[in-house]
């Protein structure tokens, strides 16, 4: 059928069209005038540039508007950058805005992280929250604090720095991106989460002590099938520079959401570090096939603990159903087995790529989920036999306060160790064009990263953020972090009104969801957890 629709002269012809025209006359003046001739090399390409844009079909824009429609892709390129170098003002950029990465850049390099003329923030936002200080501080306490992670069923208990990275597998990130990472831990004496993609040879390169997470895909201890192999994880676990084993139940950008690696993405290497076969499609189903009831689960993570040589064991995950974590908790007091630790993830947490929907919709912000991970514990008495850990947009000293104080031992980060590295928020993890050859296995950008230059870095980032933290706990006036309370931590709920965070959110006491679980406001969840099922009762 013919279109019978007209061409319609307007003003924007010229717009459209104009710069195909100049381009064909650009080539006949090179053509006619021979002082004009290496204007050829120049007007060719845009004329054939032009007449492929006029003829293709894939996109309209190039259909409608030859060579012009090009400035559009340039710019959606540009677009992150001039956003985050001429638009945004110093607090406003998401996730993470100019101060908050200005704040790890200068940590990381040993530069001045002071901020004159007072906070920029706006102290009567609904979004402020504050540390209690004291009139006398406590100088003189610990320079440092570790956290002893393995309960009476380990037999090979690990000390945790209180800072450690947060699971980033490599495929996700470059080898030199994993080798300047885990050279900064060997460094600093802190861990390195190897992700749910195995354990690479980039990992084992300079030492540093590892956390090994074990994702759906059993990624380096698997069969052919995808299927959990006993022996494969026993031969890897026993390595003495795998301190502990962390089961990955979910995370918080996409939690209970699987993923495809494209054959395409499958290298050799890749391969090697997951058990797979190269340039076939890698797929981590959405859950795991080893368990389906919390029974299940915790049988299977003493299995691990013995495989490993005793080493403690735990699991990440976001929280989603509440009586999901209720009807594991109930699990370890009925079974005996009691996981080393927990890690909570929190929905603010990032990944290399993840649906919209997911990042933006499922699961729960790591304060409400850790405080009810907290509660679950302390309501059943299983803290601290299970240590517990926040993972979810941490990069300072006063973040590491804040989740203390909610209840965790320690705090994992992984986009503050990125920025570290020289990320610049460039939001391109998954297209494989990183600029800093962090997040690609393109070999020329991996270039860029040189990994003694950014292990320091990752390093002193680290230390740097300790001694802040530790900065914060004298200016409490406490011994010690694990002294800080929810009655130390304040927030606004509008600007007229604020107050401390144990009069807003529930903290139980040592026993109370067993003694009392109906004074409590998790008695719903509590009634409807089941130890053979994570289904409701």
């Amino acid at each position: 059928m013919t279109n019978p629709a007209k061409l319609r002269p307007s003003s924007e012809l010229f717009m459209r069209f104009g710069p195909t025209l100049l381009v064909v006359l650009m080539v006949a003046l090179s053509l006619t005038v021979p002082a004009w001739r290496w204007g050829l090399a120049l007007s060719l390409p845009l004329l054939a540039l032009a007449i492929y844009d006029f003829t293709q079909r894939s996109h309209t824009l190039w259909r409608n508007y030859p060579i012009l429609a090009h400035i559009r892709w340039i710019a959606e390129d540009l677009r992150p950058f001039a956003q985050a170098y001429f638009v945004e003002s110093d607090i406003d950029g998401r996730p993470y805005n100019h101060n908050e990465r200005a704040l790890v850049y200068a940590r990381s390099k040993g530069q001045l992280a002071s901020h004159p003329f007072g906070t920029e923030l706006d102290v009567y936002s609904d979004e402020y929250e504050w540390l209690a200080h004291s009139m006398a501080p406590k100088e003189g306490i610990a320079k440092e604090w570790r956290v002893d992670v393995g309960n009476d069923q380990c037999k090979r208990p690990y000390s945790a720095a209180l800072l450690n990275i947060s699971a980033m597998s490599f495929g996700s990130l470059s080898a030199n991106a994993i080798m300047a990472l885990n050279k900064g831990a060997a460094a600093g004496n802190f861990y390195h989460d190897t992700g749910e993609g195995g354990l690479s040879r980039y990992h084992r390169e300079h030492n540093g002590d590892l956390v090994w997470e074990i994702g759906s895909g059993y990624f380096g201890c698997r069969k052919d099938d995808g299927a959990f192999d006993p022996d494969r994880f026993a031969d890897t676990a026993q390595i003495d520079q795998v301190k502990m084993v962390e089961i990955k139940l979910s995370q918080g950008a996409k939690p209970g959401h699987g993923g495809v690696l494209p054959g395409s993405k499958v290298t050799e290497e890749i391969a090697e570090a997951r058990g797979v076969t190269a340039g076939q499609d890698c797929v981590s189903p959405a859950a795991h096939s080893t368990f389906s009831t919390p029974v299940e689960l915790l049988e299977w993570a003493a299995r691990l603990r013995d495989l490993s040589g005793g080493k403690p064991v735990g699991a990440k995950l976001c929280v989603g159903k509440p009586h999901e974590v209720f009807a594991l908790v109930k699990a370890m007091r009925e079974t005996g087995i009691v996981l080393d630790y927990l890690v909570v993830d929190g929905a603010e947490g990032g990944t290399g790529a993840a649906p919209v929907e997911f990042s933006n919709r499922v699961g729960m912000p790591l304060r409400e989920g850790l405080i009810l991970v907290r509660n679950a514990l302390v309501g059943t008495n299983l803290k601290p036999q299970a240590k517990l850990a926040a993972s979810g947009k941490v990069y300072s000293g006063a973040g590491i306060a804040i989740n203390l104080g909610l209840g965790a031992d320690w705090c994992n980060a992984a986009r503050g160790f990125m920025f570290a590295l020289g990320c610049v928020q460039s939001l391109k993890c998954h297209t494989d064009h990183c600029p800093t050859g962090i997040a690609t296995q393109d070999s020329t950008r991996q270039r860029g990263l040189v990994v003694t230059d950014k292990s320091e870095r990752v390093a002193r980032f680290q230390r740097s953020t300790l001694e802040s933290f530790r900065e914060m706990v004298i200016a409490m006036g406490l011994e010690n972090p694990w002294q800080i309370e929810p009655r130390h931590i304040s927030e606004r709920l509008d600007s007229a009104r604020a107050d401390s965070v144990d009069r807003i959110q529930t903290f139980l006491a040592p026993g109370q969801l067993l003694d009392d679980a109906g004074s409590t406001p998790y008695q719903r969840y509590w009634d409807a957890a089941r130890i053979d099922s994570f289904e409701e009762a």
